[in-house]
């Protein structure tokens, strides 16, 4: 067929991934490896690139070769990913170069300072990097805005979350906020009731490697399109033909680094299973945050904490650590499920994470609308943590508002992403049970592939072809449902 407005635009895409996948790896290096003094250097390259992408991504001649191709006698693969190409380019030609240029600058130069400032607990330090990331948030909400019509907050929410806006959150964590107390004071009753063995300690950081790696390959990733090392907060970055996770370790809890291990394999064989022969084109990437935390929730809560797979991770505990009764399967399951209110979102087992989440959820969007500024952060969230988890964060800047690394990058609209992401992976679940009636038995047994295959057929290779209600609604006949989130967590604390 002759297309050739739509080869024009394929061929920008595939320069605009190459160029992404080189700041992809220097944003990776940045937070692994890169001494602290190359940071400013770092940040000035990272803004030039920013730059360049967005000339590259609002060409002049773009307008004219989109209207061209929508003509053309596309395939439903090639429409796809002219919906794509189209809604990426609005984006981009929402927002001037200066200000893409000075958001990378701000966001850079506020991440590195957090990262010595959150040990400090250093609060009256960090604010004024976080007054101009705000700053800029703002503005860069306000363009986009104007282009697309929404609110300030939709308008970021809809970069990480296409199409879907603040009330359709609101009312997916309506239920949640009517139920997860309660739940929480339940399962923390009845597991007051149960004896537990804790581990002893201390536990090498190599050894901790060891067994992360372990875990990885337990969980199919492929050590030739990927890698994992450590940084300050754990991430998932690169590309998909070289995928860089990362994790942190502390020498007397294992657990953070493994599940934080488990978590990010679940981001990266998403990006390792996405289809290969489309790599370079929007529609093969991933379809939005909350479908990629589907895929790490997946892999951490849904199966790293399942009552089975605890009976897979036992011996490897005792082959890096040595045997201890804590490491005993029916123990060790116990450890993975334990809920108990903590000050660290990325810790929180699967209970109490969404409480950090409807915390973050309200503060970040009062600061985008201009609700509230970054002077009033910590009270707010104080104030919130003592409501949800019933916890007294003030004065602890470190393990309060500083702890994630998503404001200090300028990241306003991700953090609702997660939870959904957790609504998600259990609506995966309830269908692969309902198709596959000994799931679980066949993960007892050690055979994952069960759950592998299904994700691949149904997510990984959908990839960005269908809008997000489409690619849920195709993998398990339904709209996103929240009563799944809530059916699992009963049925795995409460056993019903």
């Amino acid at each position: 067929m002759n297309t050739p407005a739509y080869q024009d635009l394929a061929s920008r895409q595939q320069r605009l991934h190459r160029l992404g996948h080189l700041q992809s790896i220097a944003q990776w290096d940045q937070a692994a490896n890169m001494p602290a003094k190359g940071n400013e250097a770092r940040s000035l390259a990272l803004a030039e690139m920013d730059g360049l992408l967005h000339e590259l991504a609002t060409d002049p001649a773009l307008p004219g070769l989109l209207e061209a191709a929508a003509t053309e006698p596309l395939d439903d693969t090639q429409r796809a990913n002219l919906r794509e190409i189209r809604r990426a380019w609005r984006a981009a030609n929402a927002l001037p170069k200066a200000l893409v240029e000075a958001k990378s600058l701000a966001n850079n130069r506020c991440e590195h300072a957090w990262r010595q400032q959150r040990q400090a607990n250093d609060w009256a330090g960090f604010a004024p990097n976080l007054r101009e990331v705000l700053k800029i948030a703002r503005q860069e909400a306000e363009c986009l805005s104007q282009s697309n019509g929404l609110s300030r907050y939709d308008a970021l929410l809809d970069q990480y979350e296409p199409g879907m806006r603040g009330a359709d959150v609101e009312r997916a964590f309506a239920p949640l906020r009517q139920w997860l107390p309660g739940l929480i004071q339940d399962v923390m009753a009845r597991q007051a009731r149960e004896t537990v063995i804790r581990p002893v300690g201390p536990f090498p950081t190599a050894a901790q490697k060891a067994l992360g790696l372990e875990a990885m390959r337990l969980m199919g990733f492929d050590f030739a399109a990927g890698r994992l090392d450590e940084s300050t907060h754990p991430f998932c970055g690169g590309v998909p033909e070289d995928v860089r996770m990362t994790t942190r370790y502390r020498e007397d809890d294992f657990l953070p680094a493994l599940m934080g291990v488990i978590h990010e394999t679940g981001h990266g064989r998403y990006e390792q299973g996405l289809p290969r022969e489309l790599l370079g084109q929007p529609i093969a990437r991933a379809r939005s945050m909350g479908i990629h935390e589907s895929q790490s929730l997946s892999f951490e809560m849904q199966l790293g904490s399942h009552p089975a797979f605890a009976r897979l991770l036992s011996p490897l505990l005792a082959q890096h650590f040595g045997h201890q009764p804590a490491f005993a399967p029916d123990n060790l399951h116990k450890l993975l499920t334990r809920v108990q209110p903590g000050f660290i979102r990325v810790d929180a087992d699967e209970v109490t994470y969404p409480a950090h989440i409807l915390l973050r959820f309200d503060i970040e969007r009062a600061l985008i609308e201009g609700e509230a500024e970054v002077e009033d952060i910590p009270a707010l969230w104080d104030a919130r943590m003592a409501e949800l988890l019933g916890l007294d964060t003030r004065g602890n800047f470190r393990d309060g508002p500083m702890q994630d690394v998503h404001w200090p990058a300028g990241l306003f609209g991700y953090f609702p992403c997660y939870t959904l992401g957790a609504m998600y992976a259990a609506q995966w679940f309830a269908t692969m049970r309902a198709q596959q009636p000994q799931l679980d038995a066949r993960i007892a047994a050690g055979e994952l592939c069960g759950v592998f295959d299904w994700l691949a057929t149904h997510v990984w290779q959908a990839a960005s072809r269908y809008e997000t209600p489409e690619l849920v609604q195709r993998a398990s006949g339904e709209p996103l449902n929240p009563a799944h989130f809530e059916a699992h967590l009963r049925s795995r604390y409460l056993g019903g």
